[in-house]
């Protein structure tokens, strides 16, 4: 063990640090557009997308008050602007132009006026209902329509909707959104996120961070639905909810793409499938869910012991970061429509001819190349500048050779899935984590020190873990399951992460067969770093400063989750002096060079041995952790061309497109 790097990386906040202002390309083009109806103007739903809708980012008001209980603080009758915020960036984001940040003992109030066309309020006489969309409001927020009450939603990565028909009319009526967000000083959900910004912690944020908009639906429509593709069954369940009963669903699945593209016109060939309706059952709330089953042709059956031996289907098209084939579709459901797509892939883990668990995509095992995506930007800090950005980081790890990022204590905009879906990336999902403020000696020197010590540690001493509070551990396990819903339908998850690195964790055994249950077509990573609990379906391994090696369990696959995180600081290309990484180089040149060591030497031998998949740390640096392939701002790519991470084939020979491991 390197005890000398292990001690200068210890995790120490610096929130006396001055964040030097740093933009992205695409962040610069925005504050120099005059134009404000460029800020994310996409459909934020493609996995489920209408085609009447209308965007709320832009220009909003916004005011900061003391959260001390007045009239004045609580009442959107008193709300007096101090300027102009841009939805949906953060105040703490350059972008918002506010730079300012929210305290635990305040409010943020956001204020805009809607207004209604003549055309839509025809189609409230028509008997159409709008409703509201907040994306993600970090961490309380309560919306009021004019002085009336709509609803509150706690939770800052999840998105929640209101029925605002009721308010549509002729004059305009103001929309107010109050937040409050504790941050690290609660057990809510925050991430990385932290009041003390400083080495893997970054700068808190606050408020509305992704898309505000409407969209106008008939009075029986589809709420959501979730769609299942039963791969050995060669067929794909969905399960649609709406108010009422359907008297008539009708669906048109388009000919399969793996170029990136969706188109859903419909206007070239269909694929033929074979549509079932099963079952129509209500639920305690009064809501309809309709299970439908669409069959190919021909079904498909896997009695291979070997999983390298399944057979290639014939009768669709199987989804794989190499072909990443998508089939677009149009969902009639009497007077609504929409449009999505779905994917036949399926995720597992099994055991290859030497008897060795591994992960495996569509029953053969595959070699898991991952980056760690921590998913913040120099100018947005949780918030692309623009859609461009997220296919730029989507597209640089896959140039580099990376075939799987792990989203890492976040959740992105439901587009950057989309992108992922569609360019080919697998996504490992990590939970969001919370607790109470993080124990450092215990969940972060101590593994790194004695890793034997943690791996011996049961996680249900709540206190060491930050999971005193009851009510705190019921409601992460809720925002978990949430998750799950929210995120189910997108091709690419193929892995759920409940917890990293001890932060905030908690029964995480239990938790597993709690993600199992609720989700049995993607395996689970339950403790990823230390803190094992011997649960889910990988041994994951954080190393940093140790020779990497592999310790097979014999019950679950075996994968270093975290490594690498070899730092460059590139001046003029970071938003802080300070400088925070597990190994330290002064050029891109001689990071390059240590790190075709680390993968010649140490990481190519172990894929034989049993090494089912890596993660290096990280695709961009944030703030002073410099650990990135990619500068914090975008601008400057570490590795020079012809390193062996542009190279995938050579890395994933051992046994990616289906050959067994040697």
């Amino acid at each position: 063990m390197n005890l000398k790097d292990a001690a200068a990386n210890l995790n120490q906040a610096h929130p006396e640090d001055t964040l030097h202002p740093l933009y992205t390309p695409w962040g610069e083009l925005l504050m120099r557009s005059g134009s404000y109806d460029d800020i994310l103007p996409e459909y934020p739903r493609p996995q489920m997308k209408r085609t009447d809708y209308h965007m709320l980012n832009g220009l909003w008001e916004y005011a900061f008050v003391p959260a001390d209980g007045s009239s004045s603080s609580e009442d959107p009758a008193h709300f007096t602007a101090q300027g102009i915020i841009r939805v949906p960036f953060s105040p703490e984001a350059l972008l918002s132009r506010v730079h300012r940040r929210l305290e635990p003992t305040e409010y943020l109030w956001y204020h805009r006026e809607l207004s209604f066309s003549t055309e839509e309020l025809s189609q409230k006489e028509e008997n159409m209902h709008c409703i509201l969309h907040f994306d993600a409001v970090d961490q309380e927020a309560t919306v009021f329509l004019g002085t009336k009450k709509l609803g509150t939603h706690s939770g800052g990565y999840l998105p929640f909707s209101l029925d605002i028909t009721e308010y549509v009319n002729a004059d305009p009526v103001s929309l107010y959104v109050k937040v409050r967000d504790l941050t690290d000083t609660g057990y809510a959900t925050r991430g990385k996120q932290t009041l003390n910004r400083g080495g893997m912690f970054y700068t808190a944020q606050s408020g509305i961070w992704q898309s505000v908009w409407y969209e106008w639906v008939p009075k029986n429509y589809v709420i959501n639905y979730k769609i299942t593709p039963e791969y050995n069954k060669a067929s794909v369940t969905f399960v649609l909810c709406s108010p009422k009963p359907f008297n008539h669903l009708e669906f048109r699945i388009s000919a399969p793409s793996c170029d990136g593209t969706l188109a859903q016109e419909n206007t070239g060939s269909l694929t033929q499938m074979r549509v079932r309706k099963i079952s129509e059952q209500q639920d305690s709330f009064g809501l309809t869910h309709t299970t439908v089953v669409l069959s190919f042709p021909a079904s498909v059956t896997y009695s291979a012991t070997d999983p390298a031996d399944a057979p290639e289907p014939v009768n669709f098209k199987s989804w794989s970061p190499e072909h990443p084939w998508l089939y677009p579709f149009t969902l009639n459901a009497d007077e609504d429509t929409v449009d999505g797509y779905f994917a036949m892939r399926c995720f597992s883990v099994e055991k290859d001819s030497k008897g060795i668990l591994r992960f495996c995509l569509n029953h053969k095992p595959y070699f898991l190349h991952g980056i760690l995506d921590q998913g913040y930007w120099s100018d947005g800090l949780m918030t692309a500048p623009c859609d461009e950005a997220f296919v730029y980081d989507i597209s640089l790890a896959k140039g580099l050779g990376f075939n799987m990022l792990r989203k890492h204590i976040k959740l992105e905009s439901l587009r950057w899935y989309y992108h992922c879906d569609r360019l080919g990336m697998i996504v490992w999902q990590d939970m969001v984590s919370g607790g109470s403020t993080y124990h450092m000696p215990w969940v972060c020197y101590m593994p790194t020190l004695f890793p034997h010590m943690s791996a011996h540690t049961k996680d249900n001493h709540y206190e060491l873990f930050s999971r005193g509070s009851e009510e705190g551990r019921k409601s992460w396990e809720q925002e978990c399951l949430d998750t799950i819903d929210h995120l189910y339908n997108v091709p690419s998850i193929a892995v759920w992460v409940p917890f990293n690195e001890g932060w905030g964790q908690f029964d995480a055994a239990r938790i597993a067969k709690m993600v199992a249950k609720k989700d049995p077509t993607r395996p689970v990573d339950h403790a990823s770093g230390w803190f094992d609990q011997k649960g889910g379906d990988f041994r994951s391994i954080h190393n940093y400063f140790r020779p990497l090696q592999v310790k097979l369990d014999g019950k679950r696959a075996f994968v270093i989750s975290e490594y690498g995180g070899y730092a460059c600081h590139i001046d003029g290309h970071s938003s802080v002096d300070r400088v925070y990484g597990y190994q330290k180089y002064d050029t891109p040149e001689e990071m390059a060079a240590a790190l075709k060591q680390l993968f010649s030497r140490q990481l190519f031998p172990l894929i034989s041995k049993g090494l089912s998949g890596v993660v290096y740390t990280q695709l961009s640096d944030v703030e002073e952790e410099v650990n990135g392939l990619v500068t914090y701002d975008r601008r400057i790519v570490k590795l020079p061309v012809g390193h062996p991470f542009a190279a995938p084939s050579s890395f994933a020979a051992p046994y990616s497109h289906g050959n067994k491991p040697e």
